[in-house]
């Protein structure tokens, strides 16, 4: 496998060796030696399966507070727009984004590690979504922040098509009224 870092630190596209031949292919989506030592280290709780059935659906952007989860991500069919967004508070990075496209023919990987909010935009449907998750989901603890923050400002391709987005979605929160409930980076966790 391949791993390239984007351009925030600790955000990793994995591209897995895939074998393929007349019948089809094969690859390995999750080696826990190998991808451990790429920067992914786990351990995996969680298994989360989504379907999205229209171009254009807009999942996102998820976070966890107090039990930030790491997200393994890939697509299984059609493409998606995958982000991940630097949420912790203190972080040289903050409210900074990354994208990457994952679709079922190229069969790469994004991990999100834990403090960064995720979400996704249907480029190509249906898309299904697999994502292995360091955490369990507690709704109790989830941020939803708003897919167009515009301290954020996320370039989605969206090409002048409104976004078709949960209640959930449709509520979610700027990172300025959020600032409190963010999680907190490591640097900074003893100055709060």
């Amino acid at each position: 496998m391949k791993v390239h870092h984007t351009n925030l630190p600790g955000v990793l596209l994995v591209e897995p060796r895939v074998h393929k031949d007349e019948r089809g292919f094969f690859l390995e989506v999750h080696h826990q030696e190998r991808y451990a030592a790429a920067g992914i280290a786990g351990p995996f709780v969680q298994d989360n399966h989504s379907r999205s059935v229209e171009l254009g659906v807009l999942r996102g952007l998820h976070a966890q507070r107090r039990f930030p989860q790491g997200k393994l991500v890939r697509c299984v069919e059609g493409r998606i727009f995958d982000v991940a967004v630097d949420i912790r508070r203190g972080s040289p990075h903050f409210g900074r984004w990354t994208a990457a496209e994952l679709s079922a023919d190229n069969c790469h990987q994004l991990w999100v590690p834990p403090g960064f909010a995720h979400g996704f935009l249907v480029t190509a449907a249906p898309a299904q979504v697999e994502y292995k998750c360091t955490e369990l989901y507690r709704p109790e603890d989830e941020i939803s922040i708003a897919w167009d923050d515009p301290e954020i400002a996320i370039e989605w391709p969206l090409d002048g098509v409104a976004p078709i987005l949960s209640n959930k979605d449709r509520a979610g929160q700027t990172l300025a009224q959020l600032a409190l409930r963010l999680p907190v980076f490591p640097a900074a966790a003893t100055e709060d």
